[in-house]
C-alpha cells in the first residue's frame, strides 16, 4: 500500500476486472471484490449517518469505526495482509456493553424506525450483516485469505448499530418524538386480548 491514487479514471477496469492492493487483477464479481464493496458501502452508510445531529460520544465512536472499516477494506484488498487489529473487535465489545447498559430491556421486537438517525443506523446494521455474509462466503472460498477478526468485527458492528439506533431514538425523544417502534404482531395482539 505504498502508493496513493493519483488518477481515478484509469480505464483498466473496462474489461470487467479490477486490481487488488497486491497488484493482482481479478474479475469484478470475485468474492473478494464483493466483500470489499460491501464494506465500502457500510462505511459510506456510516458517513451518511454522521451528517445527522448526534450525541458527541456516538459521533466519535462512528468516526473511529469508519477508520477501522477502511482498515478492513484494505486488508480485504491485500490477501494475507493485516490492518484490522484484534483490539478493534474488543473496542466494539466495550462500546456495545457501554451503550446497551443504558437502555431498557427489550420485551418485543422493534422495527427499523423512529428518528432519521436511528433509521440510518438500522440501514447500517443491515449493510453490516450483508458485508459479514460476503466475508463469510470469501472465507469459505479462501480459508487462509480472511482472518476471523474481519468476520467478528462486522458481526459485532451490526449488533452495535442496532443498539446505537435505540440510543439515537432516545437521544431525540424530546425534540423529535423518537422512540423504539415496536412490532405489532397479530399473535401478540390476540394473546393480549
Amino acid at each position: 500500500m505504498g502508493h496513493r491514487l493519483t488518477q481515478i479514471a484509469t480505464r483498466t477496469g473496462d474489461d470487467g476486472t479490477t486490481g487488488l492492493g497486491d497488484g493482482q487483477r481479478v474479475p469484478k464479481d470475485h468474492l473478494r471484490v464483493q466483500a470489499m464493496g460491501d464494506v465500502d458501502e457500510l462505511n459510506s452508510t456510516l458517513g451518511l449517518l454522521l451528517c445527522e445531529p448526534l450525541p458527541e460520544a456516538v459521533r466519535r465512536l462512528l468516526v473511529a469505526i469508519q477508520h477501522e472499516l477502511f482498515n478492513l477494506g484494505g486488508e480485504l484488498s491485500i490477501p494475507g495482509y493485516v490492518l484490522l487489529k484484534d483490539e478493534a473487535v474488543l473496542a466494539l465489545d466495550a462500546a456495545l456493553a457501554e451503550h446497551n447498559a443504558a437502555l431498557p430491556r427489550l420485551k418485543e421486537f422493534i422495527l427499523p424506525a423512529g428518528t432519521r438517525s436511528a433509521a440510518l443506523a438500522h440501514v447500517g446494521r443491515t449493510v453490516a450483516r450483508r458485508a459479514e455474509r460476503a466475508v463469510v462466503a470469501l472465507q469459505h472460498a479462501e480459508p487462509e485469505g480472511v482472518r476471523p477478526a474481519a468476520r467478528q468485527y462486522l458481526n459485532r458492528l451490526s449488533d452495535l448499530l442496532f443498539v446505537l439506533a435505540r440510543v439515537l431514538n432516545r437521544a431525540n425523544l424530546d425534540s423529535l418524538g423518537g422512540d423504539d417502534v415496536y412490532w405489532q404482531s397479530e399473535r401478540l395482539k390476540s394473546d393480549a386480548d
